[in-house]
């Protein structure tokens, strides 16, 4: 069972989805839910979370600098399939502790990110524990929490609107440090983003748009703007990555993230305005 601590926390995550008050505004969170290392019950834990290329996000087991690896861990390294939630997805997925080079580049990543994390390595003497989750989700994300496909698009689509305001404030507080450079673990959430925003176009281009537009022929001009304006996101995503990949000058990527921005709102509530009532009177 979750700590008198955790429970709160874990109650506000699942209610709104993964956005959080208070301490945790703003936060990347998940909760990952293990399996007891001595008595083989579940717990679930909030923990934070690094976005990373592929298929897995990382985590790290700081305990807040403790002396001792935190419970979560023994737990994931005696029973490596864990459960993920995002907020918007749940999903199984297979631990992995990170070691030698690869850990102390993903570790110098986060703290360059957030001091904290050097902070917490500082007041302990073990090697913080660097994991990363592979999703077992075969074919998308995970399972969306959303008990309709109306629901469901609404979900997904501001999942994708809280990741991009997370890096435009990252992002901002570039413009309001005296950091000249584009961190290595922003050009990574930059990155992720578009990937997954490039899986979930692709998705809907293939699959939903076809049923939707065989259940639905009144649709059918609807679903052409929405083709035609993937197309122009899919061109100011490679613009993006371009960027990201020919310069580390925080300037000019915000730049390409806003213009993203804009185009990418416009289209997400388009579409909520023109597919959600189809789902809703099927309903």
């Amino acid at each position: 069972m979750p700590n008198d601590f955790n429970q709160p926390i874990i109650d506000e995550f699942r209610a709104n989805r993964g956005r959080m008050s208070g301490y945790f505004e703003g936060a990347r969170l998940l909760l990952l839910t293990t399996t007891g290392a001595r008595t083989g019950t579940p717990h679930t834990t909030p923990v934070g979370y690094l976005p990373d290329n592929g298929d897995r996000v990382l985590v790290i087991a700081s305990a807040a600098g403790s002396a001792r690896h935190p419970d979560w861990f023994h737990n994931l390294v005696a029973h490596p399939q864990v459960t993920v939630e995002s907020g918007s997805f749940t999903y199984e997925a297979r631990a992995v502790v990170l070691t030698g080079e690869e850990r102390d580049e993903v570790f110098a990543r986060a703290v360059e990110a957030d001091p904290g994390w050097a902070a917490y390595q500082e007041k302990t003497t073990r090697v913080i524990p660097v994991v990363a989750l592979h999703s077992l989700a075969q074919g998308g994300p995970g399972t969306i929490n959303a008990t309709s496909f109306g629901e469901a698009i609404k979900v997904v689509h501001d999942a994708f609107r809280r990741e991009l305001s997370l890096i435009r404030a990252e992002l901002a507080s570039t413009a309001s440090s005296s950091t000249t450079t584009l961190g290595a673990q922003l050009r990574v959430n930059c990155l992720t983003f578009c990937q997954g925003l490039h899986n979930h176009h692709t998705g809907e281009d293939t699959m939903l748009f076809p049923h939707i537009a065989e259940q639905h022929p009144t649709a059918t001009p609807a679903l052409t703007r929405l083709r035609e304006e993937h197309e122009r996101i899919a061109t100011l995503v490679e613009e993006l990555r371009e960027t990201l990949t020919s310069t580390t000058d925080p300037a000019a990527v915000r730049t390409e993230v806003e213009r993203l921005t804009t185009a990418l709102e416009a289209h997400l509530t388009y579409e909520e305005e023109e597919l959600i009532p189809l789902f809703d009177t099927a309903a």
